[in-house]
């Protein structure tokens, strides 16, 4: 993890908070999105939303690799959609928003972005209620990140229901 820290410019002219997601298609990312749109909604801030394309096995082949980055980007916009509908069942569309597409490990496109946005002020992430664990990344900021980790995180349970995520936001 890089130990330079970008200084949060949230509260400075010109800045405001913003909530960031990252986007994929498991069933504990809603409750992510959802959490963080309510609470950019309650609180006047953005949400940022964060497709990572992870790398093939196949990189070496040029065209290949220009092809899983066509199709990866083509999913990422597609997941987009999909959430944008979701918001908008729950009226929560209208919330300003940022959607990006990044290339790359997760982890490292995840702090790479936050160390480069300075308006990011929280990271919030949903947790899988599968037997095999919270998820990737839920996992990773437990285990390894938390205490170096450059922004507070929140992890919305994946056992809450749309209901009780909102009167908790």
């Amino acid at each position: 993890m890089n130990p330079q820290r970008t200084k949060r410019q949230i509260h400075e002219p010109g800045h405001q908070r913003k909530f960031l997601v990252v986007a994929d298609e498991s069933p504990e990312c809603e409750s992510a999105l959802f959490f963080a749109a309510c609470r950019a909604r309650n609180s006047g801030s953005f949400l940022t939303v964060l497709y990572v394309v992870e790398p093939g096995e196949f990189q070496h082949w040029i065209s290949v690799e220009a092809l899983q980055r066509e199709e990866g980007e083509a999913k990422a916009k597609a997941v987009f959609r999909l959430y944008q509908r979701k918001l908008a069942q729950n009226e929560l569309d209208k919330v300003p928003r940022d959607e990006i597409i990044r290339f790359g490990e997760i982890t490292e496109e995840l702090i790479s972005l936050i160390n480069e946005d300075p308006d990011i002020g929280f990271l919030v992430l949903g947790a899988s209620t599968s037997p095999q664990g919270p998820g990737k990344l839920v996992s990773w900021l437990g285990e390894t990140a938390a205490g170096g980790f450059p922004i507070p995180f929140v992890v919305v349970p994946g056992s809450l229901t749309l209901e009780e995520i909102e009167a908790l936001s």
